[in-house]
């Protein structure tokens, strides 16, 4: 038996970028005021101030990325709260939190969220017919997983 869940046509997106992506993702954001202003955005920290200023949008604002930031958008996911994750992440630098960085793009896998990691990706999502409707995700079922005998 499949279990779905609703993503409403206003999609609770989580923007994230990493240092040398933030400038690429407040000029995309920029060009798609009007698409995004049409949804609740929450960012990590300075990504946060920097989408609300440039936008002059609401945006829920959590920690910065290496401070806890991208597990709070992770554990968002897992509860089923948010219902996209745009992440421009820089794939030429390592950073200290990377552990974080790959559980949260798991998260996004493990519970079936769109997910972009780049500008054309990003593009690709926000214009789908599929971002301005409702949507019906079907969510994996991992019961023999939590019933597994330990």
């Amino acid at each position: 038996m499949q279990t779905t869940k609703t993503l409403k046509a206003r999609k609770r997106i989580a923007l994230i970028a990493h240092d040398h992506k933030k400038a690429e993702l407040i000029e995309w954001a920029t060009y798609n005021k009007t698409v995004l202003s049409r949804h609740e955005l929450y960012a990590t920290g300075t990504t946060g101030k920097l989408i609300e200023e440039a936008l002059d949008v609401s945006v829920r604002k959590l920690l910065s990325g290496p401070l806890g930031g991208d597990q709070q958008i992770g554990a968002l996911v897992a509860e089923g709260a948010l219902d996209v994750i745009i992440f421009f992440w820089d794939p030429m630098e390592a950073l200290p939190h990377d552990p974080d960085i790959k559980a949260l793009l798991r998260l996004g896998v493990v519970w079936n969220i769109p997910v972009a990691c780049n500008r054309a990706s990003a593009d690709f999502l926000l214009t789908s017919p599929l971002m301005h409707q409702d949507y019906e995700v079907i969510l994996p079922d991992y019961s023999q997983y939590m019933q597994r005998k330990i």
